[in-house]
């Protein structure tokens, strides 16, 4: 069975309402064969990252940047997983008051360094999740699990 694993920053009501979208996509009948592992940024362990064939990863912006949970998670594992985890499918939500691109640019910096495949296009939300806003990110999350089914 392929394993996503959905790491997370979710502090505020908005960002919760964020993850639950992120949830919702991945309870698709489709996708019943993906198992799904969801922890707190701050949880996330290098046996998580390897143990996992996909990657959901969700960040607020603060100050233009990831959250400090979501950069504890790749520092502690980054290089632990560098070769290991090469080539797998991962996507990215962002929530912020105002500069979300710069936080998504700092995410794939480091993704890219971990060579991990961009399979859906980051979703940015700014302010109060709009319903659109909640259909992209159940659609990004569901986007990643497929690629995790043979």
């Amino acid at each position: 069975m392929a394993h996503l694993l959905v790491a997370h920053h979710s502090p505020s009501p908005p960002t919760h309402q964020l993850l639950e979208a992120v949830l919702s996509g991945l309870s698709r009948p489709e996708l019943a064969t993906v198992h799904v592992e969801v922890l707190p940024a701050l949880a996330v362990t290098a046996s998580h990252v390897l143990e996992a064939d996909g990657y959901v990863l969700g960040t607020t912006a603060n100050f233009g940047y990831m959250s400090g949970a979501l950069k504890h998670m790749f520092d502690t594992t980054f290089y632990t997983c560098l070769d290991a985890t090469a080539g797998r499918p991962w996507g990215l939500w962002v929530h912020g008051n105002d500069d979300t691109d710069t936080a998504v640019e700092s995410v794939r910096r480091i993704v890219v360094g971990l060579k991990w495949r961009e399979v859906a296009h980051p979703v940015s939300v700014r302010g109060t999740p709009t319903t659109v806003d909640l259909e992209e990110l159940e659609d990004l999350a569901a986007t990643v699990a497929s690629h995790l089914i043979d």
